[in-house]
């Protein structure tokens, strides 16, 4: 029996149910991967059936528990308890049409497709360092609003490729750290890779390297019932975050490929899965699930109903409803545009000369005031970045009611495990690094894209303006592949109005994440005159030379300056040329054809950024010019780079002569 009462025979039935829809709709698509899901269906059954806290009538209930699958190549396994548990629009020919086009049950779990899905999974780790924001947003609602209105744990099955990855170690090394006992991971601990067993590629004892980042860890037997069920009670008590090893069998039930790598991604075959139905003793046609075993998965999806209902009731009685209501809506809009629109209007009152990552912490000091739900941060560069805040006290494993979290020098685990809050729900998390480095975030900045999370990347130290650093440090290609992801804002404002309109922007919009690019240089401020509008809203906008003009010099970010100087300078020589302030390429592109002709014009084109000039064809015509980077910086003061690498106002002012003939 396992520590709920419930017999390990009905338990291995009921997981029966997932190794079968598992080499079935895999064999069906002839693709996919049935072996995790086999070889985990005994755990997953306990846990789903004993432990997680949710109801599959209210998936979007804020205190479930979350379970993350960060073995995404799993995906049947997800999709079968989905479908099993009873969650509407998972039928079961949602799982005859496994990887086909149109059907919820994409070949790796996609958030936002199909019910049950916490986050979209596949590349390795990912899954596991969202776990870990989710546990960091649940602690720190927690400490916000109570544990009568907050308190879950968030669940993960990773692989052992998963923590293979980088990745898992700057995740489960910060979870330590912050010690975020509501977090547990069930280790597939199957010593199988794709290529054939893990001891080919790797030799890591699992259980001390987690004890070594701060984790409780037992080891148990993953198809021993009792022994599992065990193991998440004692972690529910734990005082850390848990690593369950569950040694268990890739493909189990298959006669010949059980335990090998051929049962990782491939279809077993129709007589190798002839002969798991005899050993797993499971008669029935593909795709049937025997009514005993189907209602009693049915029970376990709403098992937790009555639980939920009084939620439902403590929240309704609770002084924090509305708060914890408008939390988890995140909705804005309103509140914020006034406040930033104020500001901006004081700002342009007052010019000053400030770089534009100062000018995103002056902004930011509205920001969350107005958003109390932010939760900011910087991989070990607060002082460069400017992220931190008045008021904003530290998140660590003293105060999860800390708003500021020092992530340490783990970029790649930072930009995840923000994405893991966006998708909990209840905070909005920013956090920022160099430009430079969002090398190192990507994957993570890819997922933030993928499913359309409300995520701000401060990037600061965004051209070769940095300086002295060097080339290492000077990012000169990174906004254009940046600009190149789907769904992805970048925004790089030339001046503190801009600033403050561009984090107004990439916090409205709850369903794009956003990359703010900020200079480490002071520029002069260009914003002048108040507004009522935010302008940066059209991704492109005149700054200077409305009317007649003979060309236009387009430009973002501190080269706007510049822009401007090679205006006035063209202006001593009879010359009218217009400047155009670009900060967001995505928002232009989005705009009207008739705004967008009327910024773009048909007079000849200058752009200036210190950058490639890949993506700027926004805005070019092949005969247009542009003025920027080549290759790789250098490590001088930034004016002297500025010289060395032609961008300079009488560069500009003298391509626009060329041009014009």
């Amino acid at each position: 029996m396992t520590a709920t009462g419930v017999g390990t025979a009905e338990i291995r039935k009921m997981a029966n149910a997932i190794r079968a829809l598992s080499m079935d709709a895999v064999e069906k698509a002839k693709s996919g991967h049935p072996g995790m899901p086999m070889g985990m269906a005994d755990a997953a059954t306990v846990l789903f059936s004993q432990h997680l806290k949710f109801d599959a009538s209210d998936p979007a209930w804020p205190d479930r528990d979350r379970f993350v699958l960060s073995a995404g190549h799993g995906s049947m396994l997800i999709y079968s308890l989905a479908y099993l548990l009873g969650y509407d629009g998972m039928s079961v020919d949602e799982i005859k049409n496994f990887r086909q086009l149109g059907s919820k049950t994409a070949g790796h779990p996609e958030y936002g497709h199909a019910p049950a899905v916490e986050t979209t999974t596949g590349p390795l780790g990912q899954g596991l360092a969202n776990a870990v924001g989710m546990a960091m947003a649940e602690a720190h609602l927690a400490a916000r609003y109570g544990g009568e209105l907050v308190d879950h744990y968030t669940y993960a099955i990773a692989g052992d490729g998963c923590l293979m990855e980088g990745l898992s170690q700057e995740a489960i090394a910060l979870a330590g750290h912050l010690k975020l006992k509501k977090l547990i991971v069930l280790f597939d601990d199957n010593e199988i890779s794709i290529d054939g067993p893990v001891s080919l590629s790797d030799s890591t004892n699992q259980i001390m390297r987690f004890e070594a980042s701060g984790w409780a860890t037992t080891r148990v037997d993953g198809h021993d019932p009792e022994a599992v069920s065990n193991a998440i009670e004692a972690a529910k008590n734990s005082d850390r975050p848990t690593l369950i090893a569950c040694r268990t069998v890739i493909g189990f039930g298959a006669p010949t490929k059980a335990g090998t790598a051929s049962s990782h991604g491939a279809p077993l075959g129709a007589g190798e899965i002839a002969g798991a139905r005899k050993a797993i003793d499971w008669p029935h046609a593909p795709f049937e699930i025997p009514e005993d075993i189907l209602i009693a998965w049915r029970d376990a999806g709403v098992r937790c109903r009555a639980e939920r209902e009084a939620w439902e009731d403590r929240l309704a009685g609770n002084g924090k409803c509305k708060a914890i209501r408008n939390a988890f809506a995140g909705d804005y809009a309103a509140d914020l545009s006034a406040a930033i629109r104020n500001y901006s209007n004081e700002t342009a009152a007052s010019p000053q000369k400030v770089a534009t990552r100062k000018a995103s912490e002056l902004a930011l000091n509205i920001v969350n005031e107005v958003i109390p739900e932010t939760i900011g941060g910087s991989a070990d560069l607060t002082g460069s970045n400017n992220t931190r805040t008045k008021d904003l006290g530290v998140y660590d494993a003293d105060n999860y009611a800390g708003r500021y979290v020092h992530y340490g020098i783990r970029e790649h685990g930072m930009a995840a495990a923000m994405n893991g809050m966006a998708l909990h729900g209840g905070v909005v998390p920013y956090s920022g690094t160099f430009m430079a480095f969002t090398d190192y975030c990507r994957p993570a900045i890819r997922l933030s894209a993928l499913m359309g999370l409300r995520v701000v990347y401060v990037m600061t130290h965004d051209s070769i303006g940095l300086g002295e650093d060097g080339p290492t440090h000077q990012p000169v290609e990174h906004l254009a592949s940046l600009r190149a992801m789907p769904n992805l804002n970048v925004f790089r404002p030339c001046d503190a109005v801009e600033t403050a309109e561009c984090w107004e922007l990439a916090l409205i919009n709850i369903a794009t994440p956003s990359i703010i690019a900020l200079s480490r240089q002071g520029v002069e401020q260009m914003r002048v005159e108040p507004s009522s509008e935010n302008k940066c809203a059209k991704g492109a906008y005149v700054l200077a030379g409305q009317g007649d003009h003979d060309a236009t010099i387009f430009a973002t970010g501190t080269e706007v300056e510049i822009a401007m100087a090679a205006r006035a300078a063209l202006a001593d020589d009879g010359v009218k040329a217009r400047v155009v302030s670009a900060p967001s390429f995505e928002l232009f592109a989005g705009q009207s054809a008739d705004y967008q002709n009327k910024i773009l014009g048909d007079k000849p084109r200058v752009a200036i950024e210190a950058a490639v000039r890949q993506g700027w064809d926004t805005f070019l015509r092949p005969d247009d010019s542009f003025i920027g980077m080549s290759g790789f910086g250098a490590s001088a003061p930034a004016g002297d780079l500025y010289k060395h690498f032609g961008i300079t106002a009488a560069n500009v002012a003298s391509e626009v002569k060329r041009l014009l003939g």
